[in-house]
């Protein structure tokens, strides 16, 4: 009885963990698409130019395309903060042909 008990709940830990894991995986990357840094938690910067009306954006993400799998495939997306050095890969969903 006591081995049910331990492995059901071994069972649920890894579970909770592995929903964790895609959790906080995916709201980094959210945090990147939105334009911050999930390590050094800068954002971009928007400047205003009074004299020709003009809105300015230095962005401290940046991004490339590594791998692109084709219109069925996912898109492999290299995200580095110019701030701190930070790099992280994830891959994003095709929704179109391009």
């Amino acid at each position: 009885m006591q081995t049910i008990i331990f492995l059901l709940l071994a069972f649920l830990i890894a579970i909770f963990s592995v929903l964790l894991y895609f959790k906080t995986k995916n709201s980094r990357l959210n945090t990147l698409l939105n334009g911050e840094c999930p390590s050094c938690k800068e954002k971009r910067k928007t400047f205003f130019d009074k004299n020709t009306n003009t809105t300015f954006t230095s962005e401290i993400i940046s991004s490339r395309v590594l791998k692109n799998h084709g219109c069925s495939g996912v898109t492999e997306v290299e995200f580095s903060c110019k701030n701190c050095g930070l790099k992280e890969i994830h891959p994003i969903n095709s929704s179109s042909c391009n």
